[in-house]
């Protein structure tokens, strides 16, 4: 939890309260431990961190529920935050504020104060029960196995990334700093922002960690049989160029493209079953990619031929006096 000592007064029950500005967050969710650049145009937005770089640069980092919302108000704020130091604060010509923020521990709002300027928010620190440190190793042993794999599967993750987390000692930075580098769902997220008892936090972001996992795989599975197809694709059209080239070196590209032509317009005419019609079709490609003066061609040839002069749906009269 940040030190700022002289914001602290006593509320109800004697709990430690803080007074601070509140910024509403659309589409981030800021962790203590977290570093996050952050991009702020809103009037009552840009007025709390004006507020809070008066107030020894902290401020509190409250995620919207519904991120569409434009102007929220109170009850469209979650309750659980982050308080924030700002780290750099950098005003842009368009009115716009660009600004570096570093989470330092979890809060609850207790009650918004009266203020038009901006949201500004009464607080209580939440604080965590520690674990016994057999809990501890065997729930962040699993997290960071689970985050290895994902590391091993993802190129983005870089082996600095890996060595840092594992070095970590705490189990609430640990899942804190795990969570900011993954692409959660925002409500998935604010869960594990909301959950302060650490063995629900930690099995929560193991499961939610498994479930990315898989899902980049199969976008792997999915990329892969694409460029699979692709290339499979290509190569068929080159070995389709290149005998097309051979043909016509040869003089035999016109004559064997109106045969084709023609087997094709025999097939359009003829009534056959879709399986013949299937079978017709793989024959006439495998003809298209041989030499015409082969033995296989005349071969594949003739047998298209047979089936086209089959009697497919044709009817004949047939005589039924016995005696002639």
């Amino acid at each position: 939890m940040v030190n700022i000592p002289k914001f602290f007064k006593e509320g109800e029950a004697n709990t430690p309260r803080l007074v601070l500005p509140l910024l509403p967050l659309r589409d981030i969710v800021v962790f203590p431990f977290m570093v996050a650049p952050l991009f702020v145009g809103r009037a009552k937005s840009v007025n709390a961190l004006s507020e809070a770089m008066n107030k020894d640069k902290v401020v509190f980092l409250a995620t919207q529920k519904k991120a569409g919302i434009d102007n929220p108000g109170e009850q469209d704020i979650s309750e659980i935050g982050t308080i924030g130091k700002v780290l750099q604060l950098l005003r842009l010509p368009d009115g716009t504020v660009k600004a570096l923020v570093e989470g330092k521990g979890r809060a609850r709002v207790v009650r918004f104060l009266p203020e038009e300027e901006f949201f500004r928010a009464e607080l209580e620190r939440l604080a965590e029960r520690e674990l016994s440190p057999a809990e501890s190793t065997a729930l962040m042993r699993s997290v960071v196995e689970a985050f290895e794999e994902y590391a091993g599967h993802n190129r983005s993750i870089s082996k600095e990334l890996v060595s840092n987390i594992t070095s970590i000692t705490d189990p609430s930075q640990m899942a804190d700093t795990v969570a900011s580098h993954f692409s959660f769902k925002l409500e998935d997220k604010q869960r594990l922002l909301d959950t302060l008892e650490l063995t629900e936090r930690l099995p929560l972001l193991l499961s939610l960690i498994k479930m990315e996992t898989e899902v980049f795989r199969m976008d792997q599975r999915i990329k892969t049989r694409i460029k699979e197809q692709m290339e499979k694709t290509q190569k068929q059209y080159y070995l389709n160029e290149q005998m097309r080239a051979i043909k016509k070196e040869m003089g035999s590209e016109d004559d064997l493209g109106d045969e084709i032509r023609e087997i094709e317009e025999k097939l359009k005419n003829k009534k056959l079953s879709k399986e013949a019609t299937e079978k017709v079709e793989h024959e006439l490609k495998k003809l298209k990619m041989m030499t015409p003066m082969s033995a296989e061609a005349t071969v594949v040839r003739n047998y298209i031929d047979w089936i086209l002069n089959l009697p497919w749906c044709e009817k004949t009269e047939v005589g039924d006096d016995l005696k002639k």
